[in-house]
């Protein structure tokens, strides 16, 4: 080895290591599945599927899928990550098992689709019920709802695939309709339904937003087997969420919603009816008076014959940000939005400052790009809508870590890339010794004691309710 002329060491760089783990910090994921019931449930979701004499459990390969889409796997090749290391990940398949399962499921996928979600909803319940009162059903009411955003993506196709068509944008591909529960101000969030549609569905198809919310409440441990929802859940959508239909069937559900209206030019007349005494100041994000926005109750102007009885209409004006480009619908250099919601308590800012923070769904849909949502990598349609459950199932799996594990730490609150450079990736190495066998984090990793930390958790007994 020869001096180094650079900033960085002189090295000779052979492959002769061994019981090295590259992904060592992986074990919490690993961890918070066995806590969760997760491993266990997916095995017996999906027993159907596993064949006379067959070697893999379906329901572990599918979650060391989730699990490698976790650490930054985009494909079902990536699974070759935890192979090398079967004193951590144990036994994996091989990737034409791999394969050969997914188009097994594949070729029934409502009844593979929906014994994963059997398995998910279990583990949820789980998971939550560790979780005690940081869970986000806990204590939840009509005044302090659970809340269930909605908000559509695109997902380019960069190639040829079933069902790919162009989009709005110009672009080609998919067009997917996301559902997440909202883990509030010191959370993140967890997908509990989906809809892969084509690149050129329609962004306000009532239909498509009722057959998500439907899988979401599915997905709720306390509505999984037909249980009351009632106004305890607040469904948030933007103003693609604002037609007659999907309204009416929120309505009929007796669920909570909040949800984006349009402003046609006689609406934006009748606004602008309302006396200056009833405007009230706004608030920005941390709940105080911002100044140069006001919000009103609209409903008494309006003409609101054809919508359910109960609905109001809140309207915001502020003085648009600079560079913002204006509107038609901007009156008096003002820029109006308004949105609609069937809550009859609380102060009118206070309503406008929870439908703002809808705009949290965008972090949500980001980190689901994150985690192999950025490209549909299968050709066949219904195994893309497998990969998309294993997606879910690794969001939920990095967000069930953090809510039991990470919770008063910043990291509750970490992105995947920012959780795979500091934890996921801690190098270890295999040690054995009087039958044991350790794995030891690197000394030198900067946050190897929140792994330790987050391990004792995991390992300790459920929290209180």
């Amino acid at each position: 080895m020869g001096k180094s002329t650079g900033p960085y060491p002189s090295l000779s760089v052979d492959t002769a290591g061994s019981g090295v783990v590259s992904q060592a910090g992986a074990v919490i994921l690993l961890r918070t599945a066995e806590k969760a019931g997760l491993a266990a449930a997916l095995s017996a979701a999906l027993a159907p599927w596993r064949k006379p004499l067959a070697t893999h459990d379906p329901g572990k390969v599918v979650l060391d899928l989730a699990v490698s889409v976790a650490l930054g796997g985009d494909c079902l090749a990536d699974i070759a990550l935890l192979r090398e290391q079967p004193a951590v990940f144990g036994r994996v398949a091989s990737d034409p098992t791999v394969s050969r399962l997914i188009s097994c499921l594949a070729a029934d996928a409502g009844k593979a689709l929906s014994a994963i979600g059997r398995a998910r909803v279990a583990a949820r319940k789980t998971a939550w019920g560790h979780a005690g009162k940081r869970a986000p059903d806990h204590g939840i009411d009509a005044e302090h709802p659970l809340v269930i955003d909605l908000d559509a993506t695109l997902v380019t196709a960069h190639s040829e695939k079933e069902n790919a068509a162009p989009t709005y944008k110009k672009s080609f591909g998919f067009h997917p309709l996301l559902g997440f529960v909202d883990h509030g101000d010191d959370g993140t969030g967890e997908p509990l339904g989906w809809l892969l549609r084509p690149g050129n569905a329609g962004a306000n198809t009532a239909a498509d937003h009722i057959t998500v919310v439907a899988e979401c409440l599915r997905q709720l441990p306390f509505t999984a087997r037909g249980g009351r929802v009632g106004r305890k859940v607040l469904i948030r959508a933007d103003g693609a969420g604002g037609t007659h239909d999907f309204v009416d069937y929120l309505t009929k559900q007796k669920l909570s919603y909040s949800l984006g209206f349009g402003l046609s030019d006689d609406i934006v007349a009748r606004i602008g009816t309302i006396p200056a005494h009833v405007w009230t100041p706004a608030y920005d994000s941390d709940g105080d008076p911002r100044d140069g926005a006001w919000v009103a109750d609209a409903t008494g102007v309006l003409d609101l014959s054809g919508w359910p009885e109960g609905m109001r209409v809140v309207v915001r004006k502020e003085r648009p940000h600079p560079g913002a480009q204006l509107r038609f619908t901007d009156v008096d250099g003002l820029r109006l939005t308004a949105f609609i919601t069937n809550t009859a308590r609380g102060q009118l800012a206070d309503l406008e400052l929870r439908h703002r923070r809808r705009a949290r769904c965008e972090d949500r849909i980001r980190i689901c790009k994150d985690t192999g949502l950025s490209n549909l990598p299968l050709h066949d349609f219904a195994q893309n809508q497998i990969w998309l459950a294993i997606v879910a199932l690794a969001v939920e799996l990095t967000a069930w870590m953090q809510l039991l594990a990470l919770a008063d730490h910043p990291a509750r609150r970490w992105e995947p890339k920012r959780l795979r450079l500091r934890l996921f990736s801690i190098a270890g190495r295999i040690a054995r010794h009087a039958r044991r066998t350790r794995l030891r984090l690197s000394a030198h990793a900067p946050w190897a004691d929140l792994i330790q930390t987050a391990l004792a958790r995991l390992a300790a007994p459920p929290a209180p309710p």
